[in-house]
């Protein structure tokens, strides 16, 4: 049989080939690859639906779903692996978001005939019908405000209750609080039926492995077959008690959960599997080329959000020799990856600078960075936060942390476009007669308060009726008091920390910026000059440069530094002044995810040179070509000042030409400028290392480089499944920052 390293070219290529046939099968997909297969071509669902609007909802609709669509998946076996299962659908795609309808299913006409009744309509992932929000969606619109109604699946589990009880454990334990919570037998008849249906995609796995069994002639081939076969038969019903086991487990939990509602949280890989490998170890029954091997085959099989490393309450290092062994399983499978470092002071030198030398040579975004301390500290300024909580959360998404098994957090779903806040502001002060930069701000602020009012009661309606509407049926298993309580997480969650994050402050501060130098200052524009500059989209070129080459944000102790910090404390004073019910707390942050594009839509010329209907900035950055010598320090000295101090990030996305990582001294550059970030304040880090003539080749043609992964933001994919527009905008991003 192949060795490992040719077992994992094999893979990896295969991995090439499913990319370029999703590609033809979903269209494009300005999204993370979540490791899904393509679709075959025999197919299909019959999605049930339980509403009179055509869609489904609730334990009854949401279950019921669910188990149509992980019976339709046919088990998925690769002999050159050693865990098994994948997935390829979510059963959400049949409430017709056409955001998300993918090429394959539109051609599929019995499910597209049932579904006829929820694609007439633009979506209805909520149940608009029950809870409605007319009242919201004037302000919402006006605003450019992604809600956070309807979102799902941002929040994360304790792996540990999984792995201690396994499936059986927790079908006895649904079984167990079903008898003593008599009145919640809806809750715990979905929640039955979903293990039921999870155990049964196992036995389809384990059947399908003992078909090839029979009719291998390899030797070796059918050992790795039995091995596999073994480790599935173990785990369908008790708890996984070796690392083959808990890896294979891992694997079609996170299966099951992407089905249901494309969650990507994962978990402390190198600390919760690590009892499980020194046990193994110990026992003479696993050696670290085959850890390698198999944590290599889980993030293959899902890019789940994994951390690494990190400190407990007691300020302990968490660094151990499988945190090295998962950094080498990802460099040997080279592909998209979503791992994150977390960096402390105290952290592990050697370890830090062999993640970075990992970003340097693979040039595919991973790892991120995290800072432990300014996450901690800031977490801890929240009512009822103490450190152990806050050293207990996770690095699990784009932008956001969560405490395994206690929170709902709602991070990374809700936020708001402050470049739309600012063109009210401005709307507003056109018809005034006496205007100033100060009035200006004064209305700013008043539009900021709206647009934080009426976001908070969108939350607060998602949260109130979230189990009646999207209950987490998979996550619910892994989290505390829900299956004891027979409640839906979003009714019992420990925590309801929710991060609101706004989009587009380098636009804002910018603007403000240019107006203070411009015509502030300097007098060399008037305000219905200006006016006139932004009704007509900046006709007048000698205007548009003007604004354009004010002083910006990140450049260096500029007027739009100042602005950038002003805006900041802005926010984080309203987002904390904002009321809400018993329990709940908003976090600020700055992130705009992948919306820069859509953002951009929305808002007219802003002073700051941008012509109406340009993307906005991205997150925490800068406006690209903010310098001309890329200055990376002066951008992670800007974005460190203007943290908003709760423990939600304002992330650093910067880039580097691959020349100054081809050696050791390179290395020594990036890691620096990580502890100097992360010492000053900063939160998260994504970087990316990238040949320039690469880029510029995939984009002209994705074909040509069908492998090539970028961090688009805090998701990695690959850049061969964007579309020509969101290409575009990263291509300029990275060229501007290199």
């Amino acid at each position: 049989m192949y060795s490992y390293a040719e077992r994992l070219k094999a893979l990896r290529e295969t991995k090439i080939e499913h990319t370029l046939i999703k590609k033809e099968q979903w269209g494009y997909t300005n999204i993370d690859d979540f490791g899904t297969v393509p679709i075959s071509p025999d197919y299909e669902v019959e999605p049930w639906y339980n509403s009179t609007n055509g869609s489904f909802y609730g334990f009854d609709g949401m279950c019921e779903n669910f188990v149509r669509v992980i019976n339709a998946h046919e088990p998925y076996v690769d002999p050159n692996e050693m865990l098994c299962g994948r997935w390829r659908d979510m059963l959400v795609n049949y409430r017709g978001d056409v955001h998300f309808l993918p090429e394959w299913l539109k051609k599929k006409p019995k499910t597209m005939e049932l579904m006829k009744g929820v694609t007439s309509q633009w979506s209805k992932r909520w149940d608009e019908q029950r809870f409605p929000y007319d009242d919201l969606k004037p302000l919402q619109k006006k605003y450019n405000i992604v809600t956070g109604i309807d979102s799902d699946s941002h929040l994360t589990c304790d792996f540990t209750i999984g792995f201690e009880l396994g499936w059986g454990g927790l079908l006895e334990k649904v079984r167990k609080y079903r008898e003593i919570n008599t009145d919640k037998k809806d809750f715990y008849d979905a929640e039955e039926r979903c293990i039921l249906a999870i155990m049964d995609f196992i036995q389809r796995h384990i059947d399908k492995i003992k078909e090839m069994i029979a009719g291998e002639t390899n030797p070796e081939i059918k050992k790795n077959l039995e091995t596999m076969c073994q480790a599935c038969e173990n785990v369908k019903y008790d708890p996984p008690k070796t690392f083959h086991e808990v890896c294979q487990w891992t694997a079609f939990r996170n299966c099951a959960s992407r089905i249901y509602t494309r969650d990507g949280s994962g978990f402390p890989l190198d600390v919760l599997l690590y009892p499980y490998y020194e046990r193994d170890v110990k026992a003479g029954i696993l050696d670290d080329e085959t850890a390698k091997f198999l944590i290599a085959n889980l993030l293959l099989i899902d890019p789940h959000f994994y951390q690494l490393s990190g400190v407990d309450e007691n300020d302990r290092d968490l660094t151990n020799h499988l945190s090295y062994l998962v950094l080498d399983a990802a460099d040997s499978i080279d592909i998209a990856c979503n791992l994150t470092v977390r960096w402390h002071e105290n952290c592990d030198k050697n370890f830090m600078k062999k993640a970075v030398y990992y970003l340097c040579k693979n040039k595919n975004g991973w790892p991120r960075f995290c800072n432990d301390a300014s996450l901690c500290e800031g977490y801890m300024k929240n009512e009822g936060i103490d450190k152990k909580t806050a050293r207990e959360r996770v690095a699990v998404g784009c932008n956001w942390m969560c405490v395994p098994g206690k929170e709902f957090p709602m991070n990374d779903v809700v936020k708001i476009n402050i470049a739309k806040v600012l063109d009210e502001a401005l709307k507003d002060m056109k018809e005034e007669e006496n205007k100033s930069i100060d009035r200006l701000f004064e209305l700013y602020e008043e539009h900021l308060k709206k647009a934080i009012e009426v976001t908070a009661a969108g939350i607060n309606l998602h949260i109130e009726h979230q189990w009646e509407v999207t209950p987490e049926l998979i996550m619910n298993l892994f989290m505390k008091n829900t299956i004891e309580k027979g409640l839906d997480i979003s009714q019992c969650a420990e925590l309801y920390t929710v991060g609101i994050d706004g989009a587009g402050l380098a636009i804002v501060a910018d603007s403000f910026g240019a107006i203070e130098t411009r015509i502030v200052n300097e007098k060399l524009l008037s305000w219905d000059q200006l006016y006139e500059a932004l009704d007509d989209n900046f006709a007048n070129e000698r205007i548009h440069a003007m604004m354009q080459s004010a002083p910006k944000y990140c450049q260096g102790g500029t007027v739009s530094d100042a602005w950038a910090k002003r805006l900041t404390d802005s926010w984080v004073k309203a987002i904390k002044g904002q009321k809400m019910p018993e329990g709940r707390q908003l976090i600020p942050g700055w992130f705009s995810w992948a919306r820069a594009i859509e953002y951009g839509a929305t808002v007219g010329a802003t002073p700051n040179g941008r012509r109406k209907g340009e993307p906005i900035s991205h997150g925490a950055n800068p406006v690209p070509g903010f310098r001309k010598d890329g200055a990376p320090t002066a951008q992670s000295n800007g974005i460190a000042s203007i943290q908003c101090g709760y423990g939600n990030a304002a992330p650093l996305q910067i880039e580097f030409d691959p020349q100054i990582a081809l050696d050791e001294k390179g290395v020594d550059v990036i890691l620096n400028l990580i502890e100097t970030h992360f010492k000053q304040g900063g939160t998260l880090i994504n970087i990316n290392v990238l040949d320039k003539e690469k880029l510029l080749e995939a984009h002209q043609d994705p074909s040509k480089h069908p492998d090539l992964v970028v961090r688009v933001t805090g998701f990695t994919a690959y850049f061969a499944s964007l579309s020509p527009e969101f290409r575009q905008l990263v291509v300029d991003r990275f060229l501007e920052g290199i």
